[in-house]
C-alpha cells in the first residue's frame, strides 16, 4: 500500500517576491488592515539604511513581512498561529498549555520563514 500524497496547503494569494509593490499588493490582499503598519515599518527601516549606507535594514524589512504574509496567506498556517494566539490571550501563563501555545507561535514563525528563505 503505498501513501497517499500530501495535500498542498491551501494558499490564498501566490507567495509574492520581496520587492516593496509586491509585497504590498500580497499584504493588502490576506490582511489589509496592517498595511499602515508596513508603511511605517518600511519608512524607518528605509531611514536607517540610509543612516548606516548598508542594505541589511531594507533586507530585514523585506525577510519579515514575507514572513507575515506567508503565515497570512497560507490558511493552515494562519489557522494554527490563530488557535495559539487565542490560547495565549486567555490562559494563565503558568497553564502547561499556555507554553505548548508559545512553542507553536514559533514553530509556525519558523515554517514560513523557512518557506519565505528556501530553507
Amino acid at each position: 500500500m503505498s501513501a497517499q500524497p500530501e495535500e498542498p496547503p491551501e494558499e490564498l494569494v501566490p507567495r509574492p517576491d520581496l520587492a516593496f509593490p509586491s509585497l504590498r499588493a500580497a499584504l493588502a490582499r490576506v490582511a489589509p488592515a496592517r498595511l499602515p503598519e508596513m508603511l511605517a515599518d518600511r519608512d524607518v527601516q528605509f531611514t536607517r539604511a540610509t543612516e548606516s549606507g548598508s542594505f541589511e535594514p531594507i533586507k530585514g524589512f523585506q525577510l519579515k513581512w514575507a514572513t507575515v504574509i506567508e503565515m497570512k496567506r497560507r490558511r493552515d498556517l494562519d489557522q494554527r498561529m490563530e488557535a495559539a494566539q487565542h490560547i495565549i490571550h486567555t490562559l494563565d501563563r503558568d497553564a502547561p498549555e499556555w507554553r505548548a501555545a508559545m512553542d507553536e507561535v514559533r514553530n509556525v514563525y519558523n515554517e514560513a520563514r523557512r518557506a519565505v528563505t528556501g530553507g
